[in-house]
């Protein structure tokens, strides 16, 4: 059985890493950094990515640092994922369907002493891969459109260092490092009239953002928890290429010049979440986000940040511990993720919204087990210059669990 998950193992990782370059193709990546990635771990994607509340007892729970906190002495936790993606988009004047797949991440988690223990993880952190063909735009401050096709490639990676420390028995706080690194490539054409302007760039960025997080176990039922992610810059620099196409002829305005141009600022975000059991089997998870993107003074060139908030709700069922049956001991999810989104376009909000179901497969008589989660979710509308997005995710997460330095009984 053991080699057999390990040969499970290897070939989630095998296939995910295969497709880490073949990432989220929404057209809603052609703003600020891309379309953000929820790398959820371990169930959590089946209860509608919440968990701010939940320890990090039986799997790695990368939304909150201090469920570290309540690691268990001995465990050395790994999980690694894919998501298989199909989307169809559609405006006022035509429908298409595309399919991806993602990696979603690879992190380990191992304790440092029996109240500590950390955690790394290396995951996309957005995708701003993209292509958008004849799309008619407003001239501002003018009754005429203008044309707008445009290719862009790449996104950010998140490289984060977790720790977490339990104070007493039920107090548990976190703190964790992300390092933000990658590069875009952007490629548009502007037809106004008779003519077209060719501007294409490539950009890198590179920042660190700090998050603090904390969890309250005010019973053996019932936990409270917060997070809290600074405000930072995540710094940029481009090589840009500008050109013009007329009836005439062509000129080349700019060719490859590096510059600095206009950093991207990420705000506060503020999370609260509580987890809830019931009867021993039945656990109720409920978050709510806060992002204060006003604060950032920033713009895209096609809309506004604006403030965002976020409400997730999860349920997820399991027989009691005693049972036997391997039928008995899988554990059911479902949830809902609504998502008001941080950019309006137009004065329209992108907003987003989804539901999940899963199931959580246990693997011999350890926390180890293949998590499965099916989604439907939907962002953006149908009007003037936005795009409805509707997509099915399947979603697989492998957590395994080993124990460390503990003697064996009986060989």
């Amino acid at each position: 059985m053991k080699n057999k998950i390990a040969f499970l193992g290897l070939f989630l990782f095998i296939t995910t890493v295969s497709f880490s370059q073949s990432i989220s193709s929404s057209p809603y990546s052609l703003y600020g950094l891309g379309s953000l990635y929820d790398s959820d771990f371990g169930s959590i994607p089946g209860i509608g990515s919440s968990g701010i509340a939940l320890p990090s007892n039986r799997f790695i729970n990368n939304l909150n640092p201090a469920s570290l906190g309540f690691m268990y002495q001995n465990h050395f936790l790994f999980d690694v994922g894919g998501k298989a993606i199909l989307s169809s988009y559609e405006n006022n004047s035509k429908k298409e369907s595309r399919n991806n797949l993602q990696f979603s991440h690879i992190a380990f988690a191992f304790p440092v002493s029996p109240k500590s223990a950390f955690s790394l993880a290396l995951k996309p952190y957005s995708s701003s891969t993209f292509k958008i063909s004849n799309l008619s735009l407003p001239i501002q401050d003018s009754q005429e459109n203008y044309t707008l096709n445009a290719t862009g490639t790449g996104g950010l990676n998140d490289f984060d260092v977790s720790y977490g420390y339990r104070i007493g028995k039920k107090i548990a706080l976190g703190l964790s490092t992300s390092v933000l690194f990658g590069n875009t490539t952007d490629d548009r054409d502007y037809s106004i009239a008779n003519s077209v302007t060719n501007i294409y760039k490539k950009t890198n960025y590179n920042g660190v953002r700090a998050s603090l997080g904390g969890q309250f176990k005010v019973d053996s039922t019932f936990t409270l928890g917060m997070n809290l992610k600074s405000p930072t810059k995540i710094n940029a620099t481009k090589v840009q290429s500008v050109t013009s196409v007329f009836n005439s002829g062509s000129l080349a305005i700019e060719s490859e010049v590096a510059s600095d141009t206009d950093d991207y600022y990420m705000p506060l975000e503020i999370g609260v979440g509580l987890s809830k059991v019931f009867k021993n089997n039945l656990n109720l998870t409920l978050d709510y986000g806060k992002g204060l993107w006003n604060s950032t003074n920033q713009s895209d060139l096609y809309g506004n940040f604006v403030n965002q908030d976020k409400f997730a709700l999860g349920f997820s069922y399991s027989k009691p511990n005693n049972i036997r049956s391997y039928s008995d001991r899988i554990q059911y999810s479902t949830g809902f993720n609504y998502d008001t989104g941080y950019l309006e376009v137009d004065n329209k909000r992108i907003n987003a919204m989804s539901f999940s179901v899963g199931v959580s497969l246990p693997i011999e008589n350890t926390f180890s087990a293949l998590n499965i989660s099916y989604s439907f979710g939907q962002k953006g509308r149908i009007s003037d210059g936005l795009i409805k997005e509707n997509y099915h995710k399947l979603s697989l997460n492998l957590s395994l669990d080993g124990i460390w330095f503990v003697k064996r009984k009986f060989e």
